[in-house]
């Protein structure tokens, strides 16, 4: 192997993102990060403590990833709220079919020991929360977020996996069970 190069944070990261995304989380190790970066393994923990914690800048990453995507989501407080909680699932689909691993980090469950800070994830979800909040009000949003989530999550998990084996229009079935969840939710 070549003499030991420098590497960044930066690069460690999204070689760790690389590796998740070509052979799934069980293949990101220090080893497989250093190799793509070019580096011998020890020079990783100049960076990184361990796995652990490549682990949990990956997860961090691929979450700064999706809240920039549901930040850019048009204009979400002049706009209707259930029409934004719609454009919010719908961005929340597009990230999932563009990146399925690393919808499957996010939504999937990491270790314990390698999942980030609560903040990161309200970061995140901030766009959400305002949507629901003017949808339901502050009492409900969370509750709200978090119904919105769980169906979107189950439905984009199972057509991720191949299993809507039954024929039909995926897409229709996406919007239709999204309108309904939208008005059962707004529903008082």
């Amino acid at each position: 192997m070549p003499a030991p190069g420098r590497t960044s944070s930066a690069e460690i990261v999204a070689a760790g993102r690389r590796i998740v995304a070509a052979t799934g989380l069980e293949s990101l190790t220090m080893q497989a990060v250093a190799t793509q970066v070019g580096v011998r393994a020890p020079s990783l923990y100049k960076r990184v403590k361990g796995r652990d914690e490549l682990i949990r800048l990956v997860v961090e990453a691929t979450i700064d990833e999706l809240e920039e995507r549901l930040a850019s989501v048009g204009n979400l407080v002049d706009s209707d709220p259930a029409a934004a909680l719609a454009d919010l699932a719908r961005e929340l689909r597009g990230f999932a079919h563009e990146n399925p691993s690393g919808f499957r980090l996010i939504f999937g469950g990491v270790p314990l020991e390698s999942r980030p800070d609560v903040v990161v994830y309200a970061r995140s979800a901030a766009p959400l929360i305002e949507a629901t909040t003017r949808l339901v009000g502050a009492e409900h949003a969370l509750d709200a977020a978090r119904t919105v989530t769980a169906w979107a999550n189950g439905f984009l998990t199972m057509e991720l996996a191949g299993e809507f084996q039954l024929g039909g229009d995926v897409d229709r079935a996406f919007e239709w069970g999204l309108t309904r969840v939208i008005a059962a939710v707004a529903a008082e």
